[in-house]
């Protein structure tokens, strides 16, 4: 019988947006996505402008800080990640470039890279690098969210780090493996979006020989991103540049929309750095939660490095947290699952698959907390629409417009319900993981238990602290 997704939808069910002939059309075109990557562009450059001029004043009227920390990241966790996979990977100005240098043009094909083009080292083919580069940036999160030139030091490092590991490392590697502070959260959460980029039909890959998915042709660039386009098993690593779709003798490459959190139901290359990934991503989200909406002076202190002694606290809690304490009180389920459902199955490997279940619920748990900007501090944005550079400037008569939350009085029910939908989901994606797992379904019952409560008090806990 086929599984479905919430009892609902089938979870081998496809559409194929692209069989709609206009949106192939634009998709095989060179210029997409180079036309979006330059809109982007030109509005990241107010943004660092905002950023620079700003300097260290209050951050609430600052258009790079509105627009990255409100306005960015509302449609990143609310819109992009669970509708459109890594699509912002596609269209991110940051990195483009570092690969505009390699490519030696903008819109041209030129499989001959400029640079060094060195293979990334094996060992740190993975997230724990990416894992332990996001933890630390989140430590500035204190000055990130209030100072100006704090962001505008972060994406301009990027910018820089970009362009040099793409002059040494061949392709897309800076992003990666290392350099986007949110890569490694997009690849995880990507595995949610209810679109993904796949081969139409795998037979025709497999009789084709000479991948030029893979190696790049006159039409298109060898996949930036390294993996396979005709074996995408996960979007974990796709990064939608839709070189693939541009390569492809045989047209045979699809973007579909499917039901949600499929990818989490693959059984291969799952792993500890993946795993990690959604501990810090979980345990983040009860950090900013407590420094940006919550009421604890003395931590938001910390956060703010008022004292040395009291920052240097906060990174110590905050590390101990989401590297050790989460994934410590997992394992402690973990255990109990392996004794209730069978003891022949290695406690790493129960530990990686369930770790998944985390997925669905860290992300509802990103978008619960996103409300939190939303409704209190969107009116915002009309001020700096207006004077982005804070120069006095009304543009569009909205610099006079004053903070006005709205809804602010049914946020906590948009809230609970959200959480509430990321434990039915988690819960229907953790009991299908555990009937991979265990060899029975009587052992997955069972296994499942102690899965199943952690996620429950978890969302409960997460449910008090967002609300109560």
């Amino acid at each position: 019988m086929t599984e479905k997704i919430l009892g609902l939808i089938p979870v081998d069910w496809r559409f194929e947006l692209t069989s709609l002939p206009y949106i192939r059309k634009i998709i095989k075109s060179r210029w997409m996505p180079f036309l979006p990557i330059v809109l982007n562009l030109s509005v990241f450059t107010v943004i660092l402008m905002a950023g620079y001029v700003g300097g260290v004043s209050t951050g609430n009227y600052n258009f790079g800080i509105m627009f990255v920390w409100i306005v960015w990241w509302l449609l990143l966790m609310m819109v992009m990640v669970p509708f459109f996979s890594r699509i912002w990977c596609m269209v991110c100005p940051l990195p483009a470039f570092g690969e505009w240098l390699q490519r030696l043009g903008f819109t041209g094909v030129r499989n001959k890279l400029f640079g060094l083009n060195r293979k990334w080292p094996k060992s740190l083919k993975n997230m724990w690098l990416v894992n332990f580069l996001f933890l630390g940036t989140t430590y500035t999160t204190g000055f990130l969210t209030t100072r100006p030139i704090a962001t505008f030091i972060l994406l301009m490092s990027i910018i820089i780090g970009s362009i040099a590991l793409m002059i040494v490392f061949e392709k897309r590697n800076f992003c990666k493996y290392i350099g986007c502070p949110v890569g490694g959260f997009l690849g995880l959460y990507s595995n949610m979006a209810v679109t993904e980029i796949r081969a139409r039909d795998p037979q025709i890959c497999k009789d084709h020989k000479h991948k030029d998915c893979v190696i790049g042709n006159e039409k298109g660039h060898s996949c930036p991103w390294m993996i396979l386009p005709f074996d995408i098993g996960r979007n974990t690593y796709c990064g939608m540049c839709l070189e693939c779709f541009k390569t492809c003798p045989y047209d045979n490459m699809a973007i579909n929309l499917r039901p949600p959190a499929t990818d989490l139901l693959v059984d291969k290359n799952r792993g500890l750095d993946e795993a990690w990934k959604a501990f810090i991503m979980l345990g983040i989200a009860i950090f900013f939660f407590l420094i940006m909406q919550g009421n604890n002076g003395l931590l938001k202190d910390w956060a703010n490095a008022k004292t040395t002694e009291g920052y240097l606290t906060f990174v110590g809690l905050h590390s101990i947290f989401n590297l050790l304490l989460i994934p410590g009180v997992f394992l402690v389920f973990v255990y109990a699952s392996r004794a209730l459902g069978s003891k022949e199955i290695q406690l790493k490997k129960l530990f990686t698959n369930f770790s998944y279940t985390l997925v669905p619920l860290g992300l509802i748990a990103w978008i619960a907390f996103s409300f939190g900007l939303l409704f209190p501090n969107s009116s915002y944005v009309l001020h700096v629409l207006s004077d982005p550079f804070a120069w006095g400037w009304d543009l569009f008569g909205t610099a006079k417009f004053p903070w006005t939350p709205f809804l602010t009085g049914v946020m906590p029910y948009f809230q609970i319900g959200t959480l509430l939908f990321g434990l039915v989901l988690s819960l229907d994606i953790g009991f299908k993981i555990s009937k991979q797992t265990f060899q029975n379904r009587d052992q997955a019952v069972r296994g499942f238990i102690p899965i199943a409560a952690f996620l429950t008090v978890t969302t409960i806990f997460l449910i008090w602290l967002f609300t109560g």
